[in-house]
């Protein structure tokens, strides 16, 4: 997540056009007589606590990072878009400048479904230059990721279209997202039924958050935690900090999750999530000890399980 200063961002290039975005009703279900969809898979913690294995390597072996304009950035990129293209995804590289520095948006479409109804799953890749980014954000770049391989591994067609993306320079102030949206057309901007914004999701002393933004999108993340009987509240700590922002700012329906930066966690929210109260939900936000070490496992698994829920019900 962001520090909650402006990023300064000039166009330069564009490495390929992304063919665009769908519009339509968020939580559509499927016509009468169409066969249900499979429920969502479980998104096994342990293949994403892998991805977040291999960028902490990433950042070892580039000055401990994985910032924008630097090594480690564009190794996790590579990385990513890897197992993307494995996979059978159409991936896209957006490249902007930032800061003097070339910054890179990854975009991987799925094969099918109705490109004028997007359902667009996304989080921010780079860190800060002080640390591996692990939780800040790693943990959301990672579960986007195995929740894609879980489409590909699933065979998964829903009706509506799945788009994935991984934003470069969010730590600047949101200026992938901000690109990625400002290059769009008013049509292409409007064939996108929602984007889901996963920044932060294992905090170490975490806190269940959901976005309050789209009536529709808030409901289907809280039907997933109900079903855990985890109690969940509206995220308000990074309100605006985060990568949904600019789809927000033009009328694209919204939500996400979070777990918590440097807030304090209450002694309510200790007794009704566990963890430890007057301290805050991550300790390491934005620093060195941001490492492996830095993911609360049980909090990294569920937002992970609830990623894909709600791409498997929204785009149905």
């Amino acid at each position: 997540m962001k520090l909650s200063v402006p990023g300064r961002v000039t166009a330069t290039a564009v490495v390929a056009t992304v063919s665009l975005l769908a519009g339509g009703s968020i939580a559509g279900a499927a016509p009468a007589g169409t066969p249900a969809l499979a429920a969502a898979p479980d998104i096994p913690v342990a293949n994403v606590k892998a991805h977040l294995t291999q960028l902490q390597s990433i950042a070892t072996a580039n000055g401990g990072n994985r910032a924008h304009g630097r090594a480690g950035y564009k190794a996790s990129l590579d990385y990513v878009k890897a197992k993307l293209d494995a996979a059978g995804y159409t991936t896209t590289i957006q490249q902007f400048t930032s800061s003097g520095r070339t910054g890179y948006n990854l975009i991987a479409d799925w094969p099918g479904g109705d490109t004028n109804q997007v359902i667009m799953s996304g989080s921010h890749l780079d860190s800060v230059t002080a640390g591996a980014g692990i939780n800040d954000n790693g943990s959301g770049s990672a579960a986007v990721l195995e929740t894609a391989l879980a489409v590909a591994r699933a065979g998964h067609h829903p009706t509506k279209h799945l788009r994935f993306a991984w934003w470069g320079a969010e730590e600047l102030g949101l200026v992938g997202s901000r690109y990625y949206v400002n290059n769009l057309s008013t049509a292409n901007r409007s064939r996108i039924s929602g984007y889901l914004n996963f920044d932060m999701i294992g905090s170490p002393n975490p806190g269940y958050f959901v976005y309050d933004d789209d009536p529709a999108i808030e409901k289907t993340f809280k039907t997933y935690y109900a079903g855990l009987g985890v109690p969940t509240e509206i995220e308000t700590e990074g309100d605006g900090r985060s990568d949904h922002a600019p789809f927000k700012n033009v009328g694209v329906p919204v939500g996400g999750l979070f777990s918590g930066a440097d807030y304090t966690k209450t002694a309510a929210q200790a007794a009704k999530w566990g963890g430890t109260a007057g301290r805050a939900f991550d300790r390491c936000y934005h620093s060195s000890c941001d490492t492996t070490a830095n993911i609360d496992d049980t909090a990294l698994d569920r937002n992970s399980d609830a990623v894909a829920y709600a791409v498997w019900e929204l785009s149905q």
